[in-house]
């Protein structure tokens, strides 16, 4: 039996447990297995089993699909064209970025070979005059 002690916990018990729930990645995979799911039932008994459906269903949304691309080339020619052109302006702000940082890497080099060099021509220059 449960006590008013226990009562009394149950709700922030729940809450932890459905705090999980509100994540986008849970709702996402909760909303995929549903529609998997009903996919399934739906679908699965004749047409993935037939291969006579499965080729008229492949043709059907092939049909679909070449139609929705007909329909909205020009949408879908600048949105790939865009995308390319972000993708071109990404790796020229990269490869920048790579060659800021291997100048900055020979400044530092160069500035510890001559820190290294300056004491060595002072030990030489006392040796000479002792």
């Amino acid at each position: 039996m449960m006590n008013d002690e226990m009562m009394k916990q149950m709700p922030h018990l729940m809450g932890q447990g459905m705090g999980m729930m509100n994540h986008p990645v849970t709702q996402g995979a909760m909303m995929a297995a549903t529609g998997f799911a009903a996919g399934r039932g739906l679908l699965g008994a004749t047409l993935f089993r037939n291969p006579l459906l499965l080729l008229v269903g492949g043709i059907a949304g092939g049909i679909a699909a070449g139609y929705l691309l007909h329909k909205y080339e020009k949408e879908i020619v600048l949105g790939v064209s865009k995308a390319t052109g972000m993708g071109k302006d990404f790796a020229l702000q990269q490869r920048e970025n790579l060659d800021d940082l291997l100048a900055e890497a020979k400044e530092n080099e160069a500035q510890a070979s001559t820190a290294a060099a300056a004491p060595a021509a002072a030990d030489v220059q006392t040796q000479a005059e002792a």
